[in-house]
């Protein structure tokens, strides 16, 4: 067992007697991440996250599960949840909407993303260093409507390489599967036979034996941008006290437990974030009509 897990079972079974319930003596820390991939296992991944940061920062702390992209930003813009995982778009739609909320960490891998564009094997498309302009015409899909990696970026790409919109590339109108493991799913099967998605959640489908690389292709990387991160919410300091947020931020960033950080997709480990950051993003996301 690790030493970050040891002692969060060490904290959590502590006799009442020692140890008052946060509940009675203070708020709940409610969070939430997007559910870019299958919402049940996020689930599962989220709980350990929750449980470090209980036991790191003595109060309550629950995992919030939401239905889409959207429903996160706006559980963060009404102040139901406080904190959250969001990608680089929803990052930048929810501190757009929240003055004062401000990107806190990000993974190591995170200032330099990169999603993939995947096709069948039927398509006979080869992987390339260049923009796939074989993928004009074929039955494309996106993942969710508000994904950095799976929407905004290749859609970006699309747009810069055929100077055309995607619906004029394809030549039909936008599809979306609503995550990325449903993308490559979709691909695999060949109920579409191109899509475009996230790196990280192709890799661990190909790691765990769910895509056949041979079968659902890896035929294109996009070049580098910055995308997810946690982004903290300004009445945490409001109603934890002040400081909270540099404290929630050093948690974070602390994390060191292998298999804590394999639960958010990060082994390689968390490193401090801004917003400034992530203003690439806000840009393209206002040339093409994703933030007012």
């Amino acid at each position: 067992m690790s030493r970050t897990l040891a002692l969060i079972l060490s904290l959590l079974l502590l006799p009442s007697c020692g140890r008052e319930p946060h509940a009675d003596t203070g708020p709940e820390l409610l969070f939430t991440a997007i559910p870019d991939d299958n919402a049940t296992e996020l689930r599962a991944r989220m709980q350990p996250v929750a449980d470090y940061l209980a036991a790191v920062l003595d109060v309550e702390v629950r995992y919030v599960p939401v239905a889409n992209y959207s429903a996160s930003v706006d559980a963060f813009k009404n102040g139901d949840v406080l904190l959250a995982w969001f990608g680089g778009l929803t990052g930048v739609q929810a501190r757009a909407a929240v003055p004062g909320s401000r990107a806190i960490a990000q993974g190591l891998v995170d200032p330099a993303y990169k999603s993939y564009f995947i096709a069948h094997a039927s398509t006979g498309i080869e992987r390339g260093t260049d923009f796939p302009f074989a993928f004009e015409g074929t039955r494309f899909t996106f993942g969710s409507e508000a994904s950095t990696s799976g929407r905004l970026m290749p859609e970006h790409f699309i747009r810069s390489a055929s100077g055309r919109a995607p619906e004029e590339f394809f030549g039909a109108a936008n599809s979306f599967s609503g995550s990325h493991d449903k993308t490559a799913m979709l691909v695999q099967a060949g109920t579409v036979e191109t899509g475009a998605l996230s790196y990280k959640t192709y890799d661990k489908l190909v790691a765990e034996g769910r895509v056949d690389p041979a079968l659902c292709r890896v035929v294109w990387e996009t070049p580098a941008y910055a995308d997810y991160n946690w982004t903290a919410h300004p009445q945490l300091d409001e109603q934890f006290g002040a400081g909270f947020t540099d404290r929630l931020q050093a948690a974070l960033v602390g994390l060191e437990d292998p298999e804590l950080l394999a639960s958010i997709l990060r082994p390689e480990g968390l490193i401090e974030a801004s917003n400034e950051d992530f203003e690439s993003i806000a840009t393209l996301a206002r040339e093409l009509g994703f933030l007012r």
